[in-house]
């Protein structure tokens, strides 16, 4: 396992624990893994941005920390959330990691979520070529979105 998803199985179960809530500070979360603040940063970037229902609040300096709240969001906003935040254009990796917040926060079942793969799959884009297949697929991403709030 990478150090990356160490650190953020290591947030995700502090925030179980602690009721969707956390402040930590960034040296010691550094410390404790034996990596430098900015991996930390990055972890927290990727893995706890508003996009995968989390709000973050950091304070800088001696005492600064970092504040991480789980956001429960209803069905139609966390939907509405992603489908701004796809873009005009979007690759198959971060379509997927998209798809798999919306089932992680159970937003979409197993089911939608298998077919939302399929269709933004490089295997369902290949006819089209390569130079609008990330437009293509993020069209397609957020028209199928769409679909689920009506």
């Amino acid at each position: 396992m990478r150090i990356s998803d160490t650190i953020a199985e290591f947030l995700n179960s502090l925030l179980n624990d602690k009721g969707g809530r956390v402040e930590i500070q960034r040296s010691e979360l550094a410390e404790r893994f034996a990596c430098v603040p900015s991996q930390i940063n990055y972890v927290i970037e990727t893995r706890f941005s508003p996009e995968h229902g989390f709000l973050v609040e950091s304070r800088r300096g001696g005492g600064g920390y970092i504040r991480i709240t789980r956001v429960s969001l209803d069905s139609q906003t966390a939907v509405m959330h992603t489908i701004n935040a796809v873009g005009d254009e979007i690759d198959v990796r971060s379509a997927s990691m998209f798809i798999r917040n919306l089932f992680d926060m159970g937003k979409i079942d197993p089911g939608e979520a298998r077919i939302l793969s399929a269709v933004v799959s490089d295997r369902a884009l290949s006819q089209a070529p390569p130079e609008i297949r990330n437009s293509l697929r993020a069209a397609i991403l957020k028209t199928a979105l769409v679909a689920f709030l009506s």
